[in-house]
């Protein structure tokens, strides 16, 4: 193995572990009475400063045109605020490696929308690992044995709201583009603004979280979860740049188990056999639907 590839091997491994640790923090912030707007305020805040901080050092300004803002709003509200409000409570009741495991759909139900809009041929295969990943939901959902309480099932389509608001985000994207802007802009751009429609938010719905100490463990948890999603991303914009992006594209499987595994470490979290049945269901459906060398190197021609 040249020294090259194992640095894209390593970085693959750092991406997915950043972005596996979202969803045991999500599960720490709500542990003790914060809900979604104030912790997406303070995401959209710290994941801004952060962002601001890798435009500077590459020596990129932030545009702020009509369409600019257009872009930033549609972006923070189908990215980040309407998804992760839906993320944030379903982990109020729901395990986090629960929440890991269901947000791998993305590339699964953006197939079924790429379809819709035009934009992607039909293909038995994804269509196959589409069939797999809704098969891994109903596994977690339909055996009385496989969530800890059988209650929590009804918690699982307010889970799945995150999902397919990421799969509306990227189609999105991949239809409109971004107006000549980068990734990163663009995710500084909508944490600008989303932090602008947060805020009024989070303090007319009493979700309101004060930064002055004392400090607990859901403070630090939304500290972390909001760093390690703006590197992992501007990680994975830099891994696209350096491997291409299907390369790239082989942080879904880490993302999901690093979730588990972080859950585990944690939160002390364990699964029944139906949930690691799903799991397996899912990786043979990501498998399915990632994107092929050809197909990509056509959609870059």
């Amino acid at each position: 193995m040249t020294r090259e590839r194992a640095t894209l091997i390593a970085a693959l491994i750092l991406i997915g572990a950043a972005w596996g640790i979202g969803q045991p923090f999500a599960k720490i912030a709500v542990s003790e009475g914060y809900r979604h707007f104030g912790i997406i305020f303070w995401q959209f805040a710290l994941g801004g400063v952060l962002l601001a901080a890798i435009c500077g050092l590459r020596g990129r300004g932030l545009p702020m045109g009509a369409q600019h803002v257009a872009l930033y709003v549609i972006i923070a509200l189908i990215g980040t605020l309407l998804p992760n409000s839906a993320s944030y409570t379903a982990a109020i009741h729901l395990p986090s490696g629960i929440l890991s495991i269901v947000l791998s759909l993305v590339p699964m139900l953006s197939f079924p929308i790429a379809l819709a809009l035009g934009m992607d041929r039909f293909s038995a295969l994804r269509l196959l690992g589409l069939c797999l990943g809704l098969s891994a939901i109903l596994l977690i959902a339909l055996p009385q044995t496989s969530l800890p309480d059988p209650a929590m099932v009804w918690w699982l389509p307010v889970a799945l709201i995150a999902p397919a608001f990421y799969a509306i985000e990227g189609n999105f994207v991949a239809r409109f583009g971004t107006a000549g802007l980068d990734p990163v802009q663009v995710l500084l751009g909508a944490c600008i603004v989303g932090a602008a429609m947060a805020l009024p938010l989070a303090m007319m719905t009493g979700q309101w979280i004060s930064p002055l100490p004392p400090w607990g463990a859901p403070d630090l948890a939304i500290v972390g979860s909001s760093m390690a999603h703006a590197l992992a991303y501007a990680g994975y914009v830099w891994m696209v740049g350096r491997a291409g992006a299907v390369f790239a594209a082989q942080v879904s499987y880490l993302v999901t188990a690093f979730g588990i595994l972080w859950a585990w470490v944690l939160l002390g979290e364990t699964y029944s056999g139906w949930v690691w049945a799903a799991v397996a269901l899912m990786f043979a459906g990501l498998f399915l639907v990632q994107p092929r060398p050809a197909a990509q190197a056509a959609q870059a021609a």
